[in-house]
């Protein structure tokens, strides 16, 4: 019952640092499961094409094709896949961290916000962010996956060869994620959390 009392009084901004922790808002984990999704059908995908694939696989290509290569092993194939792992994760990381930062609209009066802190300003607007970053992480997914369409191809490219089209749809999806996370961001700087907040002078 305490724990509730403490809760309710987050509310109003009239409790202790640790009592608000407790009321952050919970992790979104429903946006991080199309990340995860895509991250076990990059895996799948992977594990089927890998032993049909020649002896050299293409590791990067841009406006002119594919432009380089290298021999066929298990780092040289599944580079999208740990991309895809390790950004996913620094991703959750970050939406967990930006969840459990006291926003400027319930730090207490008389604390001054540090300027290395980039805190959101209401509870509802670090829930925004953090579906921002993991829709960002699903977007990221995507343009591995259509990379992959090339990396991956059973009758690889010649060097220099352009691969119509692949390239804009690639960057597509990271645009949209990186977009999201922009205007959510500038989104919460622009709310008013309808409370006075002391000045740091």
């Amino acid at each position: 019952m305490r724990g509730h009392g403490e809760t309710d009084r987050g509310a109003g901004g009239d409790h202790s640092s640790g009592s608000r922790a407790a009321a952050r808002p919970a992790f979104p984990w429903l946006w991080l499961i199309p990340g995860l999704l895509v991250l076990g059908g990059l895996l799948l995908w992977g594990i089927m094409v890998y032993p049909h694939l020649p002896e050299k696989v293409p590791q990067h290509f841009g406006s002119d094709g594919v432009d380089r290569y290298a021999d066929k092993s298990v780092a040289s194939v599944f580079v999208p896949v740990f991309v895809h792992a390790g950004a996913l994760a620094l991703l959750a990381g970050t939406a967990f961290g930006t969840l459990r930062i006291t926003p400027l609209s319930e730090l207490p009066p008389g604390r001054q916000a540090s300027s290395l802190v980039n805190r959101p300003k209401t509870a509802e607007g670090a829930r925004r962010v953090a579906r921002a970053q993991l829709f960002l992480g699903f977007c990221l997914g995507l343009t591995l996956a259509v990379a992959c369409t090339v990396m991956w191809s059973t009758a690889p490219q010649k060097q220099g060869q352009q691969p119509t089209g692949t390239l804009v749809l690639a960057l597509l999806p990271v645009a949209l994620g990186t977009l999201a996370v922009v205007v959510t961001a500038l989104r919460d700087r622009a709310h008013d959390p309808g409370r006075a907040r002391p000045t740091a002078g």
